[in-house]
């Protein structure tokens, strides 16, 4: 589960328009990084009753309880999460979380059924957009993968962290030559076009652009999320990125800085601080609280 809320920027992301749920919902993500899988599981009980939940959160929560050894909740989730419309096939079947629930006989059923829906909902895909666009959210992704480990093994001074950004820099200009000719030909590629992990392509691509990019590009991501046809938080972001570009507060706190005293992150400077968390909740971010800790721990 964390590999999977951690990949695209490193944040956890919940459902629900309200801050008290946002809040359960993080605490539950917060049990579970301290491995106390039984009350996640319970927490994500107590979220879920509420009907908010999207299909991530019901996979999460199955996550906690096939951790925490109880396989009959940890199926039903899963089975919720398929039936609210998980689509990461790939990641559900190396997921190591879900590892114990592999020699049930439950699980053959399980893949089976999401299968059949992906079936269904692929039915009606560009399928070579969706390839194109799937293969440009592994490369947008593969040199980045590695800065963590050249921080920490050789520090942000040293040749090789200089060498790997010359990398990235590079993969990010023929990515944005690629995305600019798909959103000139099709708009914005939405969730019903090519699927969920393609669609984030498109966001991570314009995110990783120069600014007069993100500008001209955020009227299109502004209209695919109000038609669900991309997420909110995916909206949050870049709608902060221009802003901060600009000089201007952010909205939504999803833009770090690091002190050069502390050697923390530390929140870009937020219009209106004091309602922060519940313009996050509203674009289905969990509390600024915990989005810190992830950046600090």
């Amino acid at each position: 589960m964390k590999k999977l809320l951690l990949t695209l920027i490193c944040m956890v992301l919940f459902s629900g328009s309200q801050l008290a749920l946002a809040q359960t919902a993080a605490d539950a993500f917060g049990k579970y990084q301290s491995k106390e899988y039984k009350a996640s599981g319970q927490l994500y009980d107590q979220f879920l009753k509420t009907g908010k939940g999207t299909a991530t959160d019901y996979y999460n929560a199955a996550c906690s309880w096939a951790l925490a050894g109880e396989k009959d909740k940890a199926f039903g989730y899963l089975n919720q999460a398929v039936a609210k419309g998980w689509e990461n096939k790939a990641h559900l079947q190396k997921d190591t979380d879900l590892a114990s629930l592999h020699a049930d006989k439950r699980w053959p059923n399980l893949i089976q059924d999401l299968d059949t829906r992906l079936a269904k909902l692929e039915a009606n895909y560009n399928k070579p957009l969706k390839a194109q666009l799937e293969k440009i959210y592994v490369t947008d992704q593969m040199y980045r993968s590695q800065l963590d480990s050249i921080q920490k093994n050789f520090g942000t001074e040293s040749q090789q962290w200089k060498d790997i950004w010359a990398k990235i820099d590079k993969q990010d200009e023929e990515n944005k030559q690629q995305l600019i000719a798909i959103l000139n030909q099709y708009g914005w590629p939405g969730k019903s076009l090519v699927g969920q992990q393609a669609s984030q392509a498109a966001f991570l691509v314009i995110q990783h652009s120069d600014r007069e990019t993100m500008e001209k590009y955020l009227p299109l991501l502004r209209e695919a999320a109000a038609k669900g046809e991309a997420s909110k938080s995916s909206l949050a972001l870049m709608e902060d990125r221009v802003r901060m570009n600009r000089g201007l507060p952010q909205l939504y706190g999803s833009q770090m800085q690091m002190n050069p005293t502390t050697k923390k992150y530390e929140l870009y400077k937020v219009e209106d601080e004091a309602n922060l968390d519940k313009r996050r909740a509203e674009m289905g971010l969990g509390p600024i609280s915990e989005y810190l800790k992830l950046f600090n721990q």
